[in-house]
């Protein structure tokens, strides 16, 4: 059995994953089984539809109005 590195960073507990048992992704979905910590990544379709969930921002949403007058301006 292989071992990882525990170490602190901050106020929060990160472990070292040796080189082979590295991720591709920046995120991770994490569980706990009884006394195991599980970690396993998040596919592009979770990823897509957590983003999907998050609630609107209404300072970003530009209506329609606004929309087209950006579109029909002169560059010149």
């Amino acid at each position: 059995m292989e071992t990882a590195k525990i170490f602190m960073t901050g106020r929060s507990q990160a472990v070292r994953l040796p080189k082979k048992y590295r991720f591709s992704s920046s995120e991770v979905k994490i569980r706990r089984e009884g006394d195991e910590v599980i970690l396993s990544p998040i596919s592009t379709e979770e990823a897509l539809e957590a983003f999907l969930a998050l609630p609107k921002c209404p300072d970003f949403e530009l209506d329609r109005k606004a929309a087209q007058q950006l579109q029909e301006r002169d560059l010149f």
